[in-house]
């Protein structure tokens, strides 16, 4: 496939076709309340960091979202360890400790930065979004490294990414933990993005415990997954990376999902 990767600060005029492009999300992952308030600003106010590609017929095909932010914050108080956060200049720039809450911090901070004026340190990725049809193709890596080759064109000497394991909805009881640092014989992640994010370059370097969230009511959770959540407890619901937290008695669920923080020196 004949691939043209451009950034719609380049091809505004591509906008309608990139974020109307059909994707896999399961439907409750797109009620996070964080992304619902800031993924689609990216598009319109940072469209330097949206890139898509574009095949031979004009199609956009796959398409990566990234935010510039401030890893470091001059401000914090580095008494706090979750807090502390260095300057490496071998490692080629800066680097701090990765939140903990992951793809929905980034999200939160690359904006509150914009507002703020704070001039940023790193770039994260947020999301790398492949057609169904062209699924299986190698098109996420090659969308990778663009998100890459972009960040450093911007004069970024790093990228962090919040990943979400493609293969971990198999094994949702599994923890984190120990799915993000299992290896196959060859020494690579078992997990099909995180070998991606490896062979790119990428160091696993934690587990973002509490990454995305969304909570909602039992009826909500029923129109989303088809399942009855009469159950109190853990649900398993198809395309969750871990269970969900169903109250039968309060009427309310709550998905709490965690990702894997992988980091990019460029």
């Amino acid at each position: 496939m004949q691939l043209t990767v451009s950034s719609l600060a380049e091809r505004p005029e591509m906008l309608g076709q990139v974020v109307g492009m059909a994707n896999t999300w399961p439907e409750f992952l797109l009620h996070d309340p964080v992304g619902n308030a800031h993924y689609g600003r990216i598009a319109t106010e940072l469209p330097e960091y949206v890139l898509f590609a574009e095949d031979e017929h004009g199609d956009v095909v796959a398409h990566g979202y990234s935010v510039p932010f401030a890893l470091i914050d001059v401000d914090e108080d580095d008494e706090h360890e979750e807090r502390e956060a260095y300057v490496d200049e071998e490692a080629g720039g800066a680097r701090g400790v990765l939140p903990a809450r992951g793809w929905d911090e980034v999200l939160a901070r690359a904006f509150a930065d914009r507002r703020r004026g704070t001039p940023p340190d790193t770039v994260s990725a947020i999301s790398i979004v492949v057609a169904p049809h062209v699924q299986g193709g190698g098109l996420s890596g090659r969308m990778l490294s663009a998100m890459r080759d972009n960040a450093r064109a911007h004069g970024f000497g790093e990228v962090v990414a919040p990943v979400r394991p493609s293969a971990k909805h198999l094994e949702p009881r599994t923890p984190m933990q120990e799915y993000a640092f299992r290896k196959r014989a060859d020494g690579l992640p078992h997990d099909p993005w995180l070998r991606v994010h490896v062979r790119a370059g990428g160091v696993i370097e934690a587990v973002a415990p509490a990454s995305m969230t969304v909570a909602a009511s039992l009826e909500e959770w029923r129109d989303w997954t088809g399942l009855p959540f009469d159950t109190e407890g853990l649900v398993q619901v198809p395309g969750a990376l871990v269970p969900v937290h169903c109250e039968t008695g309060r009427g309310y669920a709550v998905y709490v999902e965690p990702n894997v923080w992988v980091r990019h020196t460029l």
